[in-house]
C-alpha cells in the first residue's frame, strides 16, 4: 500500500492546485448528489448522481473524502456500477492525504452490509494497511475489521486467518502475518464470547482454521493458540475424551513424533575397513537442539490432556525409541525436564506401554543408581525422578518386574517367570537401591517425592 501511495504522489505531483472557487463547487455538486439520492424513492433510477460522485473521487481533497462517504453509503442501488465504485472508493484508501484514507478505511465495512462476498476481498485490503505508522489510520483499520467481524464472524474470520498461512496457502508476507497475529490475540480472542455465534458452530470453525495454521508457527504462537483453544467451551471440562484426543493430536504435530530425532552415530573407520590405519569417528551428538527443545515444551502442553483422559502412547514411543538411547547427550537441564515429564505422565500409562518403557527405566536406574561408592557425587534428581516413573510403571505391569530387577510379584500369570532365577538382576538392583537410599541426602518416601515433583523443586 506504501508503495503505490507514493507511486500515485508522484504521478499527482506536477498536477496544478485545486482553485478554491472549483473546488466548493465540487462540493456543492456533492451534496447535491447525495441530498437527491437520500430524497429518491427509488434510488437505482438516480444513475447519473451516484456517477457523479464516483467522478468527483478524483478531484479536490474535499471531495475525495466526501465522496469516500457518499459511495459506500449508496452502493448497493446501484449494481451495474459497483465495479468503477469499488475502484474509486480502493483508490481513495491508498490516497496520499491521511484524512481521505482513513475516511475511506472506514467505509469499506458498508461494501458488505447488502454484498457479504465482498467480506474477503475487505479484509484483504484491511490486513495490507495493518502495518500503517499512522496510529488514527491504524485504529480505523481495527475497527473496520471489527465492523467486519460483527457483519460476519465466519467469512472475516477465514479471511483473516488466509493470511497467518498454511501449507496450502503459504503467506507472502511475514510482517502482514505478524500484524494478522497480533490483532486476533489483541482484538478477537478476548471477545470470543461475544463474536463466535452460534457458539458450538464457530468455536468448531475457529479451530479448524486454527488447525491448519499450526502447520508453520513458532513456539510462542503455537503456545498462544493452544491457549485459545483451552479456554473454549468445546474443550471446557465437560468435553468428552475425544476432544482430549484432538488436542493431543495437534501438540503431537508441533512435536513431530513422525520424524525421527536427529542424532549422527559413526562407528570409527578401522571397524569397516582395517587396512586403513587412519581413525575417523564422529561424536555421537544430538544436534536438533530445537527439536529436543520443542518436545519438553509439547509434554508440558499434553500433560493436561492426558490427565483428562488423552493417550500419551505416541510420546512415549517416541521418547522411549529415540530419546533415551541417546540420554547421555541431552544438556542437563533437557535431561531434568525430560525426568520429570516421564514422572508426571507415569500416573497415566497404560499397560501396554508400561511393559514397553519398563526396560528403558530399569536401565537408566541403573546407570544413575551408584553401584559402589566411587567417589562420584550421585544426581539425586534423575534416581527421584526414575524412581516414580517406576513406581507407576511397575504397578501397571507386575509381572515384568521379575526378569528385569529380580522382583517376584505373583500375579498367576506365565509371564511371572517364577521358575526362573534372576537373582542375580535382584542383588544388583538391590544393592544399588540401598546405597541410594543408604546417603543421608536421599531421603524422601515416594508421597514426599510426588510432593517435590508438582511443587517444582527438583
Amino acid at each position: 500500500m506504501a508503495e503505490i501511495r507514493e507511486e500515485k504522489r508522484r504521478d499527482t505531483a506536477s498536477l496544478p492546485m485545486t482553485d478554491p472557487a472549483e473546488e466548493a463547487a465540487y462540493i456543492e455538486k456533492l451534496y447535491e448528489y447525495g441530498e437527491q439520492l437520500n430524497n429518491a424513492k427509488d434510488k437505482s433510477q438516480n444513475v447519473q448522481d451516484y456517477q457523479g460522485i464516483i467522478d468527483a473521487a478524483k478531484t479536490s481533497v474535499k471531495a475525495k473524502q466526501l465522496a469516500a462517504q457518499l459511495i459506500p453509503k449508496f452502493y448497493k442501488f446501484f449494481p451495474d456500477l459497483s465495479g468503477p465504485a469499488l475502484d474509486a472508493h480502493l483508490d481513495l484508501v491508498e490516497a496520499e492525504e491521511l484524512g481521505v484514507r482513513v475516511q475511506a478505511i472506514r467505509g469499506l465495512p458498508l461494501f458488505c452490509k447488502d454484498t457479504p462476498e465482498n467480506i474477503g476481498k475487505m479484509v484483504d485490503i484491511l490486513v495490507q494497511i495493518l502495518g500503517s505508522e499512522e496510529f488514527v489510520e491504524r485504529d480505523a483499520v481495527h475497527k473496520a475489521l471489527m465492523s467486519l467481524l460483527r457483519q460476519d464472524v465466519k467469512a472475516s474470520l477465514t479471511a483473516l486467518f488466509k493470511h497467518i498461512g498454511s501449507v496450502e496457502e503459504p503467506s507472502t508476507d511475514d510482517v502482514i502475518r505478524e500484524k494478522v497475529i497480533n490483532f486476533v490475540r489483541d482484538k478477537v480472542f478476548p471477545i470470543k464470547a461475544e463474536l463466535l455465534k452460534p457458539q458450538e458452530e464457530m468455536e468448531r470453525h475457529i479451530t479448524d482454521l486454527i488447525k491448519k495454521s499450526l502447520e508453520d508457527v513458532t513456539g510462542i504462537e503455537f503456545r498462544m493458540f493452544m491457549d485459545f483453544l483451552k479456554s473454549l467451551s468445546l474443550f471446557g471440562e465437560k468435553a468428552p475424551a475425544e476432544r482430549m484426543k484432538e488436542l493431543i493430536g495437534i501438540i503431537e504435530g508441533q512435536a513431530d513424533l513422525d520424524a525421527q530425532f536427529n542424532v549422527i552415530i559413526t562407528l570409527p573407520f578401522t571397524q569397516l575397513n582395517a587396512q586403513i590405519q587412519s581413525f575417523y569417528m564422529l561424536k555421537e551428538s544430538v544436534s536438533d537442539a530445537d527439536h529436543i527443545d520443542r518436545l519438553i515444551s509439547c509434554l508440558h502442553m499434553a500433560l493436561p490432556f492426558v490427565v483428562r483422559g488423552a493417550s500419551s502412547s505416541k510420546f512415549l514411543n517416541y521418547i522411549n525409541k529415540y530419546i533415551i538411547p541417546v540420554f547421555d547427550q541431552l544438556p542437563g537441564e533437557r535431561k531434568v525436564d525430560l525426568l520429570r515429564s516421564l514422572a508426571e505422565f507415569s500416573p497415566y500409562t497404560t499397560p501396554q506401554d508400561s511393559r514397553q518403557m519398563l526396560p528403558s527405566i530399569v536401565q537408566l536406574l541403573k546407570k544413575y543408581m551408584t553401584w559402589k561408592k566411587t567417589g562420584e557425587e550421585m544426581n539425586f534428581t534423575y534416581v527421584e525422578c526414575l524412581l516414580y516413573t517406576f513406581h507407576h510403571l511397575a504397578h501397571k505391569v507386575p509381572n515384568a518386574t521379575n526378569s528385569l530387577c529380580g522382583y517376584k510379584i505373583v500375579t498367576g500369570q506365565p509371564s511371572d517367570r517364577l521358575g526362573e532365577d534372576f537373582s542375580e538382576h535382584y542383588n544388583d538392583f538391590t544393592e544399588r537401591y540401598q546405597l541410594s537410599f543408604g546417603t543421608q541426602t536421599f531421603q524422601r518416601t515416594p508421597g514426599q517425592i510426588l510432593g517435590c515433583l508438582l511443587r517444582n523443586q527438583f
